[in-house]
């Protein structure tokens, strides 16, 4: 193993690693195994070299072929100079050259930074900022949006991104030929130290800008083996992503890594609609996928007329924001038999309800930790655990459970506790008895953010985008309840005049570069935003002065 102190000092400046003591652990109860994320590829190459990998609308490549690919852009990726340890932002719909891109980043020894298809500039110019990237990969378009065009904005602000390849009409940047064209064989990889980051995850922003989540390659090979065993996946699966592939959920939980662990195929799909994606589940015998709550309603609700039901699912993982049980009951009986409530963050802790668990324990519960090294405090507002049984905050900390984010030094000290537990901003309580004995139960949270259509949404980071606008005097983002999202976004907003419409306002939000997903729903004009005792919004009242 080489030492993470000097192979890469930039790379790990800003990275806050596993106590030793910890890690010491983790790797004698044979979680960690020392090996590279990119590993899973080798493994299943070797394994099962003719059998199907990866699939999307136009392609499937066997894992013999991916791991050719992904070797192909390896020596690309190096021979543009992309160093080993160098961080590169992705940006690429569901697709297979998703995991061509994501392979042959890992086989160089660089760091795939995995930004969303909704991400815009704002967020791209922090991750590039933030995460020092050299280089960015992204699709022409994705949803009508000119990514080229945005691209351009980011290369003139931060130079260091040197390079830009682009899938699709590169206009002044580099064609995607460029990775695969290279003709050079890569050059032997250095040994990977697996305490090092594999990727970096963005977090669901739930204050200011989404932050950096390093996941070394011990601690997600982990996650996704671990969730794979978890949910019986065998090489005669198929996993459908229809989230953005660059969510951990999709990604890692198990998703496309987990599945290569155990030899099954991965489906990618951009359009998750219950038409599309019956057709796909029907025509490829997918067997397990991960929807947020939102999109499992439509689907349960489609089963109803769409003419090809998905009959050959056997656990749909349900995750996002807590799920009532009579939800659960109605995707139980119209979509799949297998449901599976997932609650978790890719900043590591995983909760999920097992295949085989009573009906009881599946419609009540948002599931058990994953590891039997997870570590849970359920604290109260003065950090002290509460009684059993109790609800409180949610304190985690565990073998695959980040111990800081990239380069957030002020983050770092709010969200963690001094002996290494992370702050989830969930209030759960932990069952004491019966068939519910150690699973959880979200019962709200304590971050001011909105669980929109499976996304976490910072009110205080869309409050800042609303108070740059020159005709609002005041705002307050607030969650509205919504039959197919969970919670829509509103907008209470005090004029300094002339009131201006929703669409104008996304408008304005657009031409700064704000996410999708963070444009309001709702726009509610009210003449003044009712405070506390203390000063602050209060946001209860806004809340209940916008449904009356």
């Amino acid at each position: 193993m080489t030492s993470p102190a000097t192979d890469h000092p930039d790379l790990l400046n800003g990275f806050v690693p596993f106590p030793p003591e910890r890690a010491r652990q983790y790797r004698d109860a044979g979680y960690w195994t020392g090996r590279p994320l990119d590993s899973v590829l080798t493994r299943a190459a070797a394994t099962w070299p003719g059998c199907t990998a990866i699939i999307d609308a136009t392609q499937r490549c066997s894992f013999a072929e991916l791991e050719q690919a992904a070797d192909r852009v390896a020596a690309g990726v190096a021979a543009l100079g992309i160093a080993d340890g160098d961080r590169v932002l992705v940006q690429l719909p569901n697709s297979c050259r998703f995991a061509v891109t994501l392979f042959g980043l890992l086989r160089a020894g660089a760091v795939p930074v995995l930004c969303l298809p909704g991400h815009r500039a704002a967020e791209l110019g922090h991750f590039a900022r933030v995460s020092g990237a050299v280089a960015l990969i992204i699709a022409d378009r994705i949803a009508g949006f000119d990514h080229v065009a945005m691209a351009r904005d980011l290369v003139a602000d931060h130079p260091h991104l040197r390079h830009v390849v682009v899938d699709g009409d590169c206009g002044p940047f580099l064609p995607w030929s460029t990775l695969t064209d290279a003709g050079a064989a890569i050059a032997p990889r250095p040994p990977i130290d697996p305490s090092r980051p594999a990727v970096l995850l963005v977090s669901g922003g739930t204050t200011g800008l989404p932050k950096l989540i390093a996941r070394t390659h011990d601690d997600y090979l982990y996650t996704a083996t671990a969730s794979a065993a978890a949910y019986g996946m065998t090489a005669q699966d198929t996993y459908l992503v229809a989230l953005p592939a660059g969510h951990n959920f999709p990604l890692a939980c198990p998703g496309l890594l987990g599945s290569m662990t155990v030899g099954a195929a991965t489906v990618f799909t951009a359009d998750p609609s219950p038409e599309n994606a019956f057709a796909l589940i029907d025509r490829h015998r997918v067997t397990v996928t991960g929807l947020v709550n939102a999109l499992a309603k439509m689907w349960a609700q489609a089963c109803a007329w769409e003419p090809v039901p998905p009959t050959s699912l056997r656990v749909v993982q349900v995750g996002g924001s807590r799920m009532s049980p009579d939800d659960a009951r109605f995707l139980l009986e119209r979509l799949s038999p297998g449901i599976s409530q997932i609650f978790g963050m890719a900043e590591g802790m995983l909760n999920f309800t097992r295949p085989g668990d009573p009906l009881d324990v599946v419609m009540h519960t948002q599931g058990r930790p994953m590891s039997p090294h997870d570590e849970m405090r359920v604290v109260d507002e003065n950090g002290a655990e509460v009684a059993p049984g109790e609800e409180g905050e949610l304190l985690v900390r565990g073998p695959y459970t980040l111990n800081g984010y990239y380069r957030a030094e002020d983050a770092n000290a709010r969200s963690f506790t001094s002996d290494g537990f992370y702050r989830t901003g969930d209030r759960v309580r932990v069952f004491t008895d019966g068939p519910r004995a150690g699973y959880l139960e979200v019962t709200g949270r304590i971050k001011d953010v909105i669980h929109r259509g499976g996304e976490t949404v910072s009110a205080t980071d869309l409050e800042d985008h609303l108070h740059t606008h020159p005709g609002i005097r005041a705002a307050a983002a607030v969650p509205l309840p919504d039959a197919f999202l969970g919670e829509k976004i509103c907008a209470a907003v005090v004029f300094a005049g002339r009131p201006i419409t929703l669409s104008e306002l996304n408008a304005f939000l657009d031409s700064r570069g704000v996410s999708v997903h963070l444009r309001p729903d709702v726009l509610v004009a009210l003449p003044s935003l009712p405070m506390t005792a203390v000063g602050k919004v209060d946001k209860q009242r806004v809340v209940r002065s916008v449904t009356g």
